[in-house]
């Protein structure tokens, strides 16, 4: 680095060191408390409108794959008229896990850029990679997602099926999570995804 560029950041470094002649403290205190509420709001505002269904399925690629599988799935249409769209099951709650997950989406805009899925028969042939990415996160964070609206604990051995509501109580003595058993639940399989309770 040049002798001129390292006097420039150092001038610049003792401009911001230095107390201000113009503002009291209380003004600058002010000013960053209102500054930083108007960040993080503006901040915070932006993440929540990248879950909005309207954005998941802004490109054709989502719009036309995923999403129009979904259509006709339980989570979208059902007799109580209450919707999982994708962030409901691809997004965290949480503050933390929710960034890390928005910035490992942001994967998705390089495969926007390089048409990676761009056609039917594109998407087709990376689905088993893409759904296995997605079923090995939700296994480490044990479903989280799903937890969020279902719960083993609060089923209903009366509104269940009983071969059903047995076969959850087995799977939550063995520690399962809800992707070991519903994968496929609300997107098609697959075609190279064997089951491994039919082999």
């Amino acid at each position: 680095m040049s002798d001129n560029n390292n006097g420039a950041i150092k001038r610049f470094w003792q401009f911001l060191s230095r107390p201000s002649a113009r503002w009291s403290l209380l003004g600058l205190l002010l000013v960053g408390f209102f500054g930083g509420i108007i960040f993080w709001g503006g901040f915070n505002t932006a993440m929540e409108a990248t879950n909005r269904l309207e954005f998941c399925i802004g490109c054709h690629e989502m719009r036309d794959n995923v999403y129009a599988e979904y259509k006709d799935t339980i989570h979208a249409k059902n007799r109580s008229g209450v919707r999982a769209i994708c962030s409901d099951c691809h997004v965290p709650h949480e503050w933390i896990p929710k960034m890390i997950r928005k910035i490992q989406a942001s994967n998705e805009i390089w495969g926007k850029l390089t048409g990676y899925v761009d056609t039917k028969e594109k998407f087709e042939s990376h689905r088993m990679e893409l759904a296995t990415h997605e079923w090995n996160r939700m296994s480490a964070n044990k479903s989280q997602e799903c937890r969020n609206c279902h719960s083993f604990d609060t089923m209903s051995a009366d509104k269940q099926k009983q071969s059903n509501y047995t076969r959850h109580m087995k799977a939550q003595k063995d520690g399962k999570t809800c992707i070991d058993c519903h994968k496929g639940i609300a997107h098609h399989l697959p075609k190279e995804y064997k089951d491994p309770d039919e082999e």
